[in-house]
């Protein structure tokens, strides 16, 4: 019974709190950012240009498949054509912030987790430490501020691809014209609500780059125990990305849709 209080209850609450004090720290480091700049931006194409082929193939199959699947079922009430709206929608204000947090999460927050974990098992944050270095200032802002960036854009970005994706699934499979496909996927993007699509998707990818860097820099801090606890680290740091990306992705969306 302990055991289950302390594994279920105890331990996640702490982490949590642990967590969010890590990137209260981030923040108060922020005005040294430009010390940092290089390794920002390293971080920022670590992030960004190396996950760009696989959210390239995710976000056009994403696309393509929400294209077909909801096709069929708009065919059979002859309402084929407005597949355009549909697709948009979905990926501006779900989709595409949601599948681009998930594969940066297991593409390069555990990398993340597992490097800053390697540091902390072999006694180098200790030694940063001992030189007076701040290990937040020197590993974790660049960290999570080149992540955090590039999130919203590779968010936008897997939009993108997914539109072009269901419009291509559209004109083969559906018989839907493209220029019919475009005009609705414009009229959705530039009224009232596609605005508000856009920066609400853009709001949540920011906030998922935001959960995923601040927990696995605070999974690879708190690593202990050798190679083990790396990989502990790491496959912690993966699930609790998942988790929190989708629960904050729930309330984000009940607190602007309701």
């Amino acid at each position: 019974m302990i055991w289950l209080l302390k594994t279920y209850i105890y331990d996640p609450i702490v982490g949590a709190g642990s967590t969010l004090l890590l990137l209260f720290r981030t923040f108060l480091q922020l005005p040294f950012l430009w010390f940092k700049r290089k390794e920002t931006l390293r971080q920022m194409y670590v992030a960004g240009l190396k996950s760009l082929f696989v959210v390239s193939v995710v976000a056009t199959f994403t696309g393509m498949i929400l294209s077909l699947q909801t096709g069929l079922a708009l065919k059979d009430f002859g309402q084929e054509e407005q597949i355009g709206n549909v697709i948009v929608v979905a990926l501006t204000r779900e989709m595409a912030p949601f599948m681009t947090a998930l594969i940066l999460s297991a593409a390069v927050g555990s990398a993340m987790a597992a490097e800053i974990g390697t540091m902390t098992v072999s006694e180098e944050i200790d030694a940063l430490e001992v030189m007076s270095i701040n290990p937040v200032r020197y590993l974790v802002l660049p960290r999570v501020v080149g992540f955090s960036l590039m999130t919203p854009v590779l968010s936008n970005y897997a939009s993108l691809l997914g539109v072009l994706g269901g419009a291509l699934v559209a004109k083969t499979q559906l018989g839907v014209d493209t220029s019919t496909y475009f005009n609705l996927v414009m009229d959705v993007l530039l009224g009232d609500t596609g605005l508000k699509d856009i920066w609400v998707g853009n709001l949540k990818a920011l906030l998922f780059g935001l959960t995923i860097s601040s927990i696995s820099c605070q999974q690879g801090l708190t690593a202990s125990g050798g190679a083990i606890g790396v990989g502990v680290a790491v496959r912690q740091s993966v699930v609790l990305s998942y988790l929190f990306v989708i629960i904050f992705g729930y309330f984000t969306t009940a607190v602007f849709y309701r």
